[in-house]
This record gives C-alpha cells, sequence and structure tokens, in this order.
C-alpha cells in the first residue's frame, strides 16, 4: 500500500451548516486541501512538472458528524495509477474516537498546462505517489 499523508483539522465556527455539524461541502474543500499538500510535497522532489492535476470526481460517503471544536485526523493516499488518472482516497476520522467520519474517494486527471489534454502520468511521479515511504 501507498504511504498515507496526514493532518488534523479543528472544527470551527465556521466549518458548520444549520444543522450545526460540519457543512459537506467543507469535507470536499478538506479533501481537495490535503491533496494539494500531499502533492506540494511530492513535487519537490521532482524536476520537472509540465501538468496540473484537475478533479473528474469525487465520491463521497458520510457516516458520522463532526461538531465545534472536534478534532479530525484527515488521512490521504494515492490507490491507483493508470495512465493519466490517480484515485486518491481522503478519510476523515474523530481524533479522539477513531471513528470514521467520512471517507472521500477523487479521480484525479494530470493535465498538460499548455492545451489541457490528460497526459500519462510519469514513472517518478508514480513511484513517489505508490511509495510506502512517504517523502522526506
Amino acid at each position: 500500500m501507498s504511504h498515507k499523508f496526514i493532518s488534523t483539522n479543528i472544527v470551527s465556527k465556521e466549518h458548520l451548516d444549520d444543522l450545526n455539524h460540519v457543512n459537506n461541502v467543507q469535507y470536499l474543500y478538506w479533501a481537495q486541501e490535503i491533496a494539494k499538500t500531499h502533492w506540494e510535497k511530492i513535487k519537490e522532489q521532482l524536476e520537472d512538472t509540465p501538468a496540473v492535476w484537475m478533479v473528474r470526481n469525487h465520491e463521497v460517503s458520510y457516516r458520522l458528524g463532526a461538531f465545534l471544536g472536534d478534532s479530525i485526523r484527515v488521512e490521504t493516499y494515492v490507490k491507483e495509477i493508470r495512465g493519466p488518472l490517480s484515485v486518491r482516497i481522503v478519510e476523515f476520522f474523530d481524533h479522539n474516537t477513531n471513528r470514521l467520519l467520512v471517507s472521500c474517494k477523487t479521480l484525479w486527471c494530470w493535465v498538460q498546462l499548455k492545451n489541457r489534454k490528460p497526459l500519462k502520468i510519469s514513472e517518478p511521479i508514480k513511484t513517489l505517489f505508490l511509495s510506502p515511504n512517504p517523502p522526506t
């Protein structure tokens, strides 16, 4: 299995919806932010990155709510890479109980900057994402 990249978020008032739990859209924002941060860490190990990541779709499963002041552990990893596509998993856990709150599966596409056409993910990128050891 590939390495996990982990961060923690503390729920604040602006993350809440009318039901006083974390808004569903907030989880998507956090999923994109951890993916971006993970990519920035991977990119430090590369000489050239001629493309950018674009989302093709998200699948989100909401299991339990999170509330003001809760600590949420966010874990992500790349599950699979084929051609220009990568499957990224992001899971949100209650940091205190370790219970899974939300899981998100996102299909990302590696797209050339100059023409916005899909580009096969290079072996160095593939190796860095799928390695069991996190980037240093």
